[in-house]
């Protein structure tokens, strides 16, 4: 039980099978709050709902009470989430939903607490109901087709603000796949938008970025801290570097490495959040001297370290930065040491760690192919790619979030998105990087697997368009060197980002850009394969 479940008078119970069966012998529903170690609002409503000796009393006699991490459970967030945190979620005691909300005062809780208990009443188990992405055995498949990315594009300049920058005109979320797949297809709303983000999302005095605004302006942003998100957006940058040469982005990236390599560094690898502190943010940066900062999540999560891994090692490959490349390679090979077994992925390293989800196989997966064509070493690339297709791919190539199995609505697949997004792009390097063709295969059957909706889909999952253009049109850029070497070194910059680098020790000594199976650029030296990439010969 975290921490802070100490604040409430609630008599909280663990994850697992045995509430459940409580609930059924007692006929009571459960409350399941799911919260996170950086929320302000998970600390508040402890304090002010949980923590009310009435409202205690009122769930401990008439409910079951579970309390679960939603970071370290990510099988339970993605099944019982209410949309942000904390989630406040009342379900049968077969796991089906009644009804739930986030942040509940007082107030606001007594009121739904009567509304169950109505419902409860009346209806009894069955007042609850399966979520939709539960309800269907598989995702909408179809065929890959090149009106998949002319939507996507379509819909960017639908969406896009031309006043503030970003897409949407409400809430602003930095989005930092949706600007990498316009940074080749839309480039002024990209450095708009990334300039967006830089003057309104960058702590220029701590480092990191700001979680997203509320404002469409950018203003009043939400001062959390996350490590994936971090990581995806010192990605975003790199590559808007890579094609601007803006320093601007290269300093904001390496800032932004700074913060992770220091207050986000858990001894060998990179810590899960820092928590958000409106009374903190509120001091002037000279008056945060000696005062102490928010509260830093030490968790070592599979996932996220395979984003910093990635994004650190893009910063190096275009920078020479080696503090960047030093501590992706410290961190790859703490997490492959650590949560690594034959393939499969450990959450985080503990004993009630999920192993085997989906995210954490596919961006760890990530981290590595990246380690690949930046330095020539692919780690366990091979062991987690085969592991994951042999036990996450279903017959139709849709892939499962983790196993259908667990207390509550665990035990029904999920085929999430943007996990089979980062899989699939990882596994298209894969194929390039290893030349087996069933690594494309199996990218390609999981994207197909959603195809069907793909006319559907907004800017929030531009990385889908990007991953189905890139099996369309597969770009290689075949390095006959070793890594590091300055003709290698002068590909990875010179590369379309959505393009593999492959370093091949025992090549010829000359880079080949292939379009398919065709070379359409190559040279010796790192002047001539300039001159050919950009027709200049």
């Amino acid at each position: 039980m975290d921490e802070y479940a100490r604040d409430t008078k609630v008599e909280w119970r663990e994850w697992g099978t045995a509430p459940f069966e409580d609930a059924a012998e007692s006929g009571k529903p459960v409350l399941l709050a799911l919260t996170v170690p950086w929320s302000a609002e998970c600390r508040a409503m402890d304090r002010g709902t949980y923590g009310e000796p009435r409202i205690a009393a009122n769930i401990n006699d008439g409910f079951v009470p579970v309390r679960v991490d939603a970071d370290r459970n990510p099988r339970v967030r993605e099944r019982y989430t209410m949309g942000g945190f904390p989630s406040t979620v009342f379900l049968t005691p077969n796991g089906e939903v009644i009804t739930g909300a986030t942040f509940l005062g007082p107030d606001g809780f007594r009121g739904i607490l009567d509304s169950v208990r109505e419902s409860w009443d009346a209806q009894g188990a069955a007042a609850g109901s399966v979520p939709r992405q539960l309800q269907d055995e598989s995702p909408p498949a179809g065929e890959l087709r090149p009106r998949i990315e002319e939507h996507m594009i379509e819909q960017l300049l639908g969406a896009f603000d031309d006043e503030f920058g970003g897409w949407g005109t409400d809430v602003k979320f930095p989005l930092p796949r949706t600007v990498e797949f316009a940074l080749v297809r839309a480039r002024d709303q990209a450095t708009r938008t990334l300039e967006a983000i830089r003057t309104h999302l960058l702590d220029t005095y701590d480092g990191g970025f700001f979680r997203y605004s509320t404002e469409r302006n950018w203003g009043n942003p939400r001062r959390e801290k996350l490590l994936d998100e971090n990581a995806a957006l010192v990605r975003a940058f790199a590559h808007g570097y890579r094609y601007t040469g803006t320093e601007a982005y290269r300093d904001a990236a390496q800032r932004t490495v700074d913060y992770l390599t220091t207050t986000l560094w858990a001894d060998d690898a990179f810590a899960a959040s820092q928590a958000g502190s409106d009374e903190y943010y509120r001091l002037e940066p000279t008056e945060r001297e000696g005062t102490v900062s928010p509260n830093v999540d030490e968790t070592v999560f599979a996932d996220r370290n395979g984003l910093a891994i990635d994004a650190l090692l893009w910063v190096a490959a275009y920078t020479d930065d080696e503090r960047a490349q030093q501590y992706a390679s410290r961190a790859r090979d703490a997490v492959c040491e650590s949560l690594v077994d034959d393939g499969e992925v450990a959450h985080y390293d503990g004993a009630d760690s999920d192993t085997g989800l989906l995210l954490d196989q596919a961006q760890l997966l990530q981290g590595l192919t990246t380690s690949w064509q930046v330095l020539g070493e692919p780690g366990p690339a091979r062991a987690i790619a085969d592991w994951t297709i042999e036990n996450r791919q279903q017959d139709g190539g849709a892939f499962r979030d983790g196993p259908a199995s667990g207390a509550g609505l665990c035990n029904r697949s999920l085929h999430p998105l943007d996990a089979t997004v980062e899989l699939a792009d990882a596994l298209v390097d894969l194929a390039a990087l290893t030349g087996e063709g069933r690594y494309r295969n199996a990218a390609l059957s999981a994207v197909e697997s959603f195809a069907g909706a793909a006319e559907r889909m907004g800017v929030e999952v531009a990385g889908y368009a990007g991953v189905a253009a890139r099996l369309q049109q597969p770009q290689t850029l075949t390095v006959g060197a070793e890594a590091g070497t300055d003709l290698h070194r002068a590909a990875l910059r010179l590369a379309d980002h959505e393009t593999t680098v492959v370093p091949e020790p025992d090549g010829d000594g000359t880079a080949r850009l292939l379009d398919g199976d065709a070379i359409v650029a190559e040279g010796t030296t790192p002047a001539e394969l300039e001159a050919s990439l950009t027709g200049d010969r």
